[in-house]
């Protein structure tokens, strides 16, 4: 099939991360993929937009009104139209894929102008996310906009099933619906290097090291990991971070406070193709609070590596472990609960083995891997073109 894939990222994080590794499965398993979006031969490298972009775009929208910054959002379907026509004409693709985003309507004109099946990743309910997260003015309009596009797709693919229950709260049938999380390579770290060699490398031989890949922000609650260890009394726990992000001061300042200085690392910012090699040297791996629909990618991540676990206790979490069994799970913001289960892991090297072989085992069971992914989302397109006749574009209204 020839597929035109189409985005508007530009953040250079795990949303990247998923659109390199959909397009680089899609295309393994022999398929045409046209990528459609910001910078995108970067992106589909996994390298994202060029460095700067993002945070000048998010500047610009800091210094006028959040109205207006969502009309932008709005207006820019025009010069997308001009785009994806352009790319449709060229590329006479057989299915449009789209990553939804807040105020993008361009797919969907595209499929209705060609009579092309779009199906849409949706990986947030961002009329949600961005009034209680973040900003929304415009929201009688966001929320014509979400739905436009939502039910219009011919398949809306969700990343959980918490997600799919705002789909079908805003009228999108069940039998448009396929859940897909996230998914991750296996086995895990890279064959290449022991995980002594790592642990020796960063200087943590004889350390049992909690850690945390991404972004780290105070939401994140990573300074109760800190409280955990001074709390316990045992000077062999180190946190590893591998990122960066806005806690970065305060955990260091945490740290210190507590005298426990020496016993964090952060490694700053790495390129993702370097993460496993990190999550060698884990051994329990953090995944702090997250909103209750996402399907977290460090999670899955940190499954296909074989680590031991402590995640939130939230529904949609639920859906990817199963608690004791693949993973250990405290009440989300609980720092009692979160300290206990840090002592509980520390003192059982037994238990940290079990949950990590129970965590790669259902990744394992489910197919949870990229080109896992990939598989069902070609089979859904074959669905979407038997169903409604379609198959190359019209060249007739391909040329017009």
């Amino acid at each position: 099939m020839r597929i035109l894939y189409h985005h508007r990222i530009l953040a250079r994080d795990g949303m990247q991360v998923h659109v390199a590794e959909i397009v680089a499965a899609l295309r393994r398993h022999g398929h045409t993929v046209v990528l459609l979006g910001p910078n995108p031969e970067a992106t589909a490298s996994g390298q994202g937009t060029r460095p700067g972009i993002a945070e000048r775009v998010g500047a610009l929208r800091g210094r006028i009104p959040a109205w207006l910054s969502e009309l932008l959002e709005l207006a820019y379907n025009a010069a997308t139209w001009r785009r994806l026509l352009r790319a449709a004409r060229a590329a006479r693709p057989d299915v449009i894929y789209e990553r939804y985003n807040l105020f993008l309507l361009a797919g969907i004109w595209l499929k209705r102008a060609l009579g092309v099946p779009l199906i849409l990743e949706v990986n947030a309910p961002l009329v949600h996310e961005r009034a209680n997260y973040g900003t929304l003015a415009l929201r009688p309009l966001a929320r014509w906009a979400e739905g436009y596009v939502w039910r219009r797709a011919d398949m809306v693919l969700p990343v959980s099933h918490a997600l799919a229950a705002h789909l079908r709260a805003a009228g999108v049938p069940d039998s448009r619906i396929a859940v897909i999380p996230n998914g991750a390579y296996l086995p895990g770290p890279r064959d290449d290097e022991s995980r002594e060699d790592v642990r020796t490398g960063l200087g943590l031989s004889g350390k049992t090291v909690f850690g945390f890949v991404g972004f780290a922000r105070p939401w994140h609650g990573l300074e109760r990991v800190l409280d955990a260890f001074a709390a316990a009394g045992k000077s062999d726990l180190h946190l590893l971070i591998v990122g960066t992000g806005p806690a970065q001061v305060a955990l260091e300042a945490r740290a210190a406070s507590l005298g426990l200085a020496d016993r964090l690392t952060i490694t700053g910012a790495v390129p993702h193709d370097s993460v496993r090699r990190y999550l060698a040297a884990f051994d329990v791996a953090l995944q702090p609070d997250v909103t209750p629909y996402a399907s977290p990618l460090k999670l899955v991540e940190y499954m296909a590596a074989g680590c031991a676990i402590i995640a939130p206790d939230r529904a949609n979490i639920r859906e990817l472990v199963t608690p004791e069994v693949s993973a250990l799970l405290v009440p989300p913001g609980d720092g009692p609960a979160l300290g206990a289960a840090i002592r509980r892991l520390a003192a059982d090297a037994a238990l940290r083995a079990s949950l990590g072989a129970g965590a790669q085992q259902a990744i394992y069971a489910r197919g949870q891997t990229w080109d896992g992914n990939a598989s069902r989302i070609l089979e859904i397109a074959r669905r979407c073109r038997a169903s409604d006749g379609h198959g190359m574009a019209p060249a007739a209204k391909l040329e017009t």
